[in-house]
């Protein structure tokens, strides 16, 4: 059967510009109509028990809370500082998610917390708390709403085949990584690189969609207008818990820009410029692509990670692929020994040589960037060293059951690979509705 090739692909804002599976029409569909149709399950690294340690671990399951306010809710709830409570990896606002979490407090407090669609499934003592990124990876069960058009079966079994004959598919950063209803959050990274906090702040509190609420919008476009800070505390919705924060810091500190963002959470901060530095990634791996490079076998001047003890990319160890380690390196990667990979650009980059590394320098020169600009005096949590991602997310445990309408997908990934850039390739569809 001939498929026209899709040329409209949605994601271009955050870096995106092509598929992988560009010759087969997507089958459409939405996500996430409901918090039940996401389920994640976290592959934990467990911190080893015992009974004298002085942090509580616990399997935690969630429905419908965005990280950051899960854990404000949770310190409030049990009368500490959220510095004294860890995860290793942020979850979909919008699903169920179970996950590991470490908190400096007694079994018997956590036995007391009540939060709605809260559970705590199982705890114990440690010494050692969470770090992020201490995990392996997540489990997916994830319903996809309202597919389109005929021959839907044959689609997805001809996509799901290309992939598995690639390894996995392009390990693009997710919609959800800059915000699905209103992605911004690499602009703001963008400007506090540069130093404009005034610039960072706005856009964080003003820039408007026409996906959020009419209380949203009202609030944005009044902040927008007016910049009277003191007011906008009255008129911003109590939901917009952060944006209320950096209000309440400018109302006493008007011009207080690097200090209202410095009022935020650290992981918050951090995931501005880690947003803009996906960007970044998205078009080095997207240029890629369409220069028709290979994804899993590396070229001349490819930097190349290797496996961890847990089998997963080793961000902190690089080859360097040249004319003489080639044909071995590539036996390697035949043999899942390792990931090609691309930039995550900051103040200490590792680029590629060769025909990639020209990709990643046009880039770079594209946004005008330099490496100290992403050393940020006046916010030190900003500050990014950067690193080196793979190009290729493997799959595993892949599965899917057509219901009618809607299709149910099961799938296992790695840490830092996201299901709705798997699944993108599947549906090719409207930003909204990953």
């Amino acid at each position: 059967m001939q498929w026209a090739c899709p040329m409209i692909v949605p994601e271009e804002e955050i870096g995106i510009s092509v598929y992988w599976t560009r010759d087969i029409p997507g089958i459409g569909g939405k996500l996430k109509s409901l918090p039940e149709d996401f389920i994640v399950e976290e592959i934990s690294l467990f911190p080893p028990e015992d009974p004298d340690g002085e942090m509580s671990v616990a399997v935690v399951k969630h429905r419908n809370w965005e990280m950051n306010r899960l854990v404000r809710r949770l310190s409030t709830n049990l009368r500490i500082s959220r510095n004294k409570i860890h995860f290793a990896g942020t979850k979909d606002k919008r699903s169920i998610s179970t996950q590991l979490m470490t908190f400096d407090v007694p079994l018997e407090a956590l036995a007391t917390i009540s939060i709605p669609d809260v559970e705590i499934l199982s705890m114990y003592r440690s010494k050692s708390p969470l770090r992020l990124g201490n995990l392996i990876g997540n489990r997916f069960r994830i319903l996809v709403r309202e597919v389109d058009g005929e021959d839907i079966g044959q689609r997805v079994s001809t996509m799901a085949s290309r992939m598995k004959d690639l390894g996995g598919f392009p390990n693009f950063f997710g919609i959800q990584r800059f915000g699905v209803t209103r992605p911004v959050t690499h602009l703001i990274g963008k400007a506090m690189i540069r130093g404009d906090f005034e610039k960072a702040v706005m856009q964080y509190l003003s820039e408007e969609t026409e996906h959020e609420a009419p209380g949203f919008q009202e609030a944005r476009k009044f902040i927008s207008e007016t910049r009277d800070f003191e007011a906008a505390l009255k008129i911003f919705p109590k939901e917009m818990t952060f944006e209320r924060t950096m209000i309440g810091h400018l109302s006493r500190r008007p011009d207080d820009f690097a200090g209202a963002l410095k009022a935020l959470p650290r992981n918050l901060i951090m995931m501005f410029v880690h947003a803009y530095q996906s960007f970044l990634f998205n078009r080095i791996l997207s240029i890629r692509i369409e220069k028709e490079l290979p994804l899993n076998r590396a070229i001349a001047g490819d930097v190349v990670l290797p496996l961890d003890k847990h089998g997963l990319p080793d961000h902190r160890r690089y080859i360097r692929v040249t004319a003489e380690n080639i044909d071995r390196v590539n036996e390697q990667l035949a043999g899942n020994k390792g990931f090609v990979s691309g930039s995550l650009f900051g103040s200490d980059p590792e680029l590629a040589d060769g025909e990639m590394g020209e990709i990643e320098h046009r880039v770079i020169r594209d946004e005008s960037l330099e490496s100290e600009d992403f050393i940020v005096p006046d916010i030190r949590e900003a500050s990014s060293k950067g690193m080196r991602r793979e190009l290729l997310s493997p799959i595993t445990d892949f599965g899917y059951v057509i219901l009618d309408n809607d299709i149910q997908f099961s799938f296992a990934l790695n840490k830092g690979c996201y299901a709705t850039s798997l699944l993108r390739e599947f549906m090719k569809a409207k930003l909204i509705d990953y």
